[in-house]
C-alpha cells in the first residue's frame, strides 16, 4: 500500500461531512539511507567547521566575518562566535544561492545581475552582465500581478503623479488618504466581512496585532509550522503558548480539552481567552489548513480563531477568496482574518478583517496602526486595481481566468514532478510546491545547476527546515505558460538525474496529455 512505502495520506474520511471535496495531502517519508547520508553530511561539515575555526583562531586561515576586538574581550560579547558557527562554516559555502540582485519585474520571467566571488562567497563582485529570460519559480506572484504594464501599472503611475510616493505620516494623524478608505472597504467587500484595516508591512500585521488581541492570562494554541511573524506576535503578547502538531486535529483537541479542564497553571482559573493560530497555506510545506475541522473544534470549545491567509488569499478558492472560499465556509466562523497584499496582489502590506468591533478596537490599540507610516499611494492603487480585477469589477473576466490558470498550472506541475519520481510535499491544490533535496551539498548544487539552465529557484535548508528536510520550493504563477512549465520541468528532471534527487519509492504513470480540469471547483458552492 502507499502507507507501506512511507506516504502519509491525510484524508478526511472520518470527517467527510465537513468537506465538500476530497482533502488529500502527501508527505512521503524520508528514505532511511538518505536520512543517514544527510546526517553524515552535516556531521562531516561540522567536523571541518571546527577544524577551520581552529585554524582561524591561530590566524592560519583568514576569517572576514565580524569578530570581537582584543581590547573588548572583557565586555559582554556583541558577536557570539558559537551562534555564528553555522553561518561561517555551512551557510557561506552556498551563500551564492541567495540574495541574487534582480534588475527587472519579477514576473514569469526575470533578469538577474551576474556576480562572482573570489573568496568563497564572503564577498561578491558584479561582472556587468545581465542574465536574461530566467524563468521565475521563486516569487510569490501567484496571479501574475507583478508586472510593469497593464491596468495595475497604469493606475499606480497615475496615482503617483497625483499623490506622490510617500505619505510622511501615520493614519491617525495626516496620513489617512481617501484611497486608504476605499481600499479597506474593498477588502471587506472582497472577503465578505463587516470591516477591514490595512498595514504597510505583512510581517508586522501579525507581530504587532496579536499582542493587541491577547495578553497575560490568555492561551495561544499555535501550529508547530506557523510563520515566524505569528510566533513573534504570540511571544510579544505575553500569553501562554502551547504548540500542536502540524495540521493534527487530535493534538489540537487534546490541548483544548486540557485548557478547559485545568485552566491556568497554579491558580487553575479559566483562561481569559483561547486563541488558535493557523495559516491558510503553510509556505514551507505546501499544505492547506484543515479549516472545517479547526472551526468545528473552535466552536465546540468556545475558542477564537486567527487565520493567516498570506499565501492562500487570491491563490485558493473558485473566486480567489482564500481558504475559506476553497472549503465553501462562512467567513463569520473565522474571528480574525489576516492576509497580505505582497503575493497574489503584487503589492505590499497586509490586512486584518472581521467584525466591525474588532477593527475599531485595533485602530486604537495596535502598535502597527498607531505608529507605522501609512501605505504608499501607488501600492494602495495596485491593491485596489488587482482586487477589482479578481472580483470582476473591472468589467472583464481576466481575474477569474487567472485564478483558473493558477489552479491548472498547480495541478499539472505537481503531477509531472511526481511522475518523474521526486518527493513532493503538500496539497495537490497548493501553488507552493516543496521538492525534497535532503543532503546539504545538494542544496547549493541544485540552485546553481538550475541557474545555469536559466531557471530561478529558491532552495531552503536548516534552520528554516528540519535538519534532514532541505528542499527546493517552487511557487507557481498564473503567468507561467505551458511552455515555461515544460522547460522548467525538463531542466528539473535533468538536474534531478545529475544529482540523484528522484528519491520517491513509488512512481505515478505519466499521462500524455496535460490534465486541465475545467470544473476544478464545481463541487464548491459560491
Amino acid at each position: 500500500s502507499e502507507v507501506s512505502v512511507g506516504e502519509r495520506r491525510r484524508a478526511a474520511s472520518r470527517h467527510g461531512r465537513l468537506y465538500n471535496r476530497p482533502f488529500v495531502e502527501c508527505f512521503e517519508e524520508t528514505p532511511m539511507l538518505v536520512a543517514v547520508l544527510t546526517y553524515m553530511g552535516y556531521g562531516i561539515l561540522t567536523i571541518f567547521g571546527y577544524l577551520r575555526d581552529f585554524l582561524r583562531h591561530w590566524q592560519i586561515e583568514r576569517c572576514p566575518i565580524a569578530r570581537e576586538r582584543e581590547e573588548q574581550k572583557d565586555f559582554v560579547p556583541l558577536y557570539q562566535d558559537f551562534e555564528n558557527f553555522y553561518t561561517r562554516n555551512l551557510y557561506m559555502r552556498i551563500r551564492d544561492n541567495w540574495n541574487r540582485p534582480i534588475c527587472s519585474v519579477p514576473g514569469a520571467k526575470m533578469e538577474l545581475m551576474q556576480r562572482l566571488s573570489h573568496d568563497y562567497n564572503w564577498t561578491f563582485e558584479y561582472t556587468g552582465r545581465i542574465v536574461q529570460d530566467v524563468i521565475n519559480l521563486g516569487s510569490y506572484n501567484y496571479l501574475g500581478f507583478a508586472e510593469n504594464t497593464g491596468p495595475c501599472a497604469d493606475s499606480a503611475a497615475e496615482v503617483t503623479m497625483k499623490y506622490g510616493v510617500g505619505v510622511a505620516s501615520t493614519r491617525q494623524e495626516t496620513g489617512n488618504l481617501d484611497r486608504h478608505e476605499e481600499m479597506e472597504k474593498l477588502v471587506a467587500n472582497f472577503l465578505g466581512v463587516e470591516s477591514a484595516m490595512a498595514f504597510g508591512m505583512g510581517f508586522a500585521t501579525n507581530s504587532m496585532n496579536i499582542p493587541a488581541l491577547a495578553g497575560k492570562g490568555c492561551l495561544i494554541l499555535s501550529d508547530e509550522l506557523n510563520h515566524t511573524s505569528l510566533v513573534l506576535g504570540a511571544r510579544l503578547s505575553g500569553s501562554t503558548i502551547r504548540v500542536f502538531k502540524h495540521n493534527n486535529m487530535q493534538s489540537l483537541e487534546k490541548l483544548l480539552r486540557e485548557a478547559i479542564a485545568h485552566g491556568q497553571p497554579r491558580t487553575h482559573r479559566p483562561w481569559k481567552k483561547i486563541l488558535i493560530l493557523v495559516e491558510g497555506i503553510y509556505s514551507m510545506e505546501g499544505s492547506i489548513v484543515r479549516l472545517p475541522e479547526v472551526i468545528a473544534l473552535k466552536k465546540r470549545y468556545k475558542a477564537y480563531l486567527y487565520l493567516d491567509e498570506a499565501h492562500s488569499i487570491g491563490a485558493l478558492g473558485p473566486r480567489g477568496r482564500g481558504v475559506v472560499d476553497y472549503f465553501g465556509l462562512d467567513t463569520c466562523d473565522v474571528d480574525v482574518m489576516m492576509g497580505t497584499f505582497t503575493k497574489s496582489f503584487g503589492a505590499a502590506g497586509g490586512y486584518i478583517a472581521g467584525k466591525r468591533e474588532l477593527i475599531e478596537y485595533l485602530r486604537s490599540h495596535s502598535h502597527s496602526a498607531v505608529y507605522a507610516t501609512s501605505m504608499s499611494p501607488p501600492v494602495v492603487e495596485q491593491i485596489i486595481t488587482s482586487m477589482k480585477c479578481i472580483m470582476g469589477e473591472d468589467g472583464t473576466t481576466k481575474g477569474s481566468e487567472r485564478i483558473q490558470q493558477l489552479a491548472e498550472n498547480t495541478v499539472y506541475f505537481r503531477k509531472r514532478l511526481r511522475e518523474m519520481g521526486f518527493i513532493i510535499y503538500g496539497n495537490n491544490d497548493s501553488p507552493v510546491v516543496p521538492m525534497m533535496l535532503y543532503m546539504p551539498a545538494k542544496i547549493g548544487a541544485f540552485g546553481r545547476e538550475m541557474f545555469k539552465r536559466n531557471i530561478g529557484v529558491v532552495v531552503v535548508g536548516f534552520p528554516a527546515t528540519p535538519i534532514i528536510e532541505s528542499r527546493a520550493r517552487f511557487c507557481i504563477s498564473a503567468a507561467h505558460t505551458k511552455d515555461m512549465l515544460d522547460r522548467a520541468l525538463s531542466a528539473i528532471s535533468e538536474v534531478g538525474d545529475l544529482l540523484q534527487l528522484k528519491y520517491s519509492r513509488h512512481r505515478i504513470k505519466p499521462c500524455l496529455e496535460r490534465p486541465f480540469d475545467n470544473n476544478l471547483y464545481e463541487d464548491i458552492d459560491d
